[in-house]
């Protein structure tokens, strides 16, 4: 049973990915045989249709792809915007990510949230696969079966909340769970009422809107993004639960969250999920590269 864990930061990361992936391909060993890299997902900065958090990349288009093409991994555009119009499919920067990433030697993906997009992007982009993106917050199970079961989607990233709705996950056939992409890392308090709003902030921000940052009002909100906090979480997916439930259940993909935090916090996510603990220095040092490295 293998894990494929889909990765953030397509273009935010790029410069880790560079260092990142000749270790992961030159020393299997240091990693744990039974999970692999299915994806990254990502976007550059200023994109209109991008969503769920604001797109910080720099990295050139060209420049990714030839990453992805080298490591045969599969790219992902993030345009979850939540709230685009039809005038809004017309845009020249998207399509030509769109139009660039049809290309890739493995097949690329959209996250999407829109209806509108997904119908646009299937009739001129057929060969990206699409991905129903978590930011339609379904908490219902029954909304997420029947998302499941939409032929438009080859993967359906739920809302963290149905983590662990085992009596429900479990009875799904085997064709649904292989679309089942789980959000394992979540910090977001497990009954936040705002977190559709705090998405639609952000499409709203992508669309030009000069709108204030959404508030997070829950506790310990203002602290922002803590992994320690996130291990806390009802709904947190560890290495564990991966090995022990989700993997005999039939489910085999992991969506690691983390595009809109630093690279620091990529690394102690790919170190948790997928390094040995022997040889976690080892991939620290090689990420680091000057050993005189301070952190303030």
């Amino acid at each position: 049973m293998t894990a494929y864990y889909h990765l953030p930061g397509l273009f935010e990361f790029y410069d880790f990915y560079k260092v990142f992936l000749p270790l992961w391909r030159e020393h299997p060993d240091w990693f744990y045989d039974w999970c692999e890299i299915a994806s990254i997902y990502g976007a550059p900065g200023d994109c209109l249709w991008s969503g769920g958090r604001t797109s910080f990349g720099q990295a050139a288009t060209a420049d990714v792809i030839a990453l992805m093409n080298k490591y045969e991994l599969s790219a992902r555009l993030t345009f979850s915007n939540s709230l685009l119009r039809e005038e809004h499919l017309s845009d020249k920067k998207c399509n030509q990510l769109c139009n660039a990433f049809e290309k890739t030697k493995v097949a690329s993906g959209v996250i999407v949230h829109s209806d509108l997009l997904a119908d646009y992007l299937k009739t001129n982009y057929p060969s990206l696969y699409l991905v129903s993106s978590t930011t339609k917050v379904l908490t219902d199970f029954s909304d997420f079966s029947a998302e499941l079961q939409r032929s438009d989607f080859k993967y359906v990233v739920p809302d963290f909340r149905l983590n662990k709705a085992f009596d429900y996950l479990s009875q799904l056939p085997q064709n649904e769970k292989d679309k089942v992409e789980f959000l394992c890392n979540e910090c977001c308090n497990i009954n936040c009422p705002d977190r559709k709003a705090c998405y639609e902030n952000v499409s709203r921000k992508n669309l030009g809107e000069n709108i204030p940052d959404h508030k997070c009002r829950q506790p310990a909100g203002e602290k922002g993004y803590r992994f320690s906090l996130a291990m806390k979480n009802p709904a947190f997916i560890s290495l564990q639960n991966i090995q022990e439930t989700y993997l005999p259940l039939g489910f085999s993909n992991f969506k690691i969250e983390g595009r809109g935090l630093g690279s620091a916090l990529l690394l102690e996510f790919i170190l948790y999920y997928m390094t040995k603990p022997e040889h976690q220095i080892e991939v620290r040092e090689a990420i680091y590269l000057d050993a005189m490295l301070d952190l303030f």
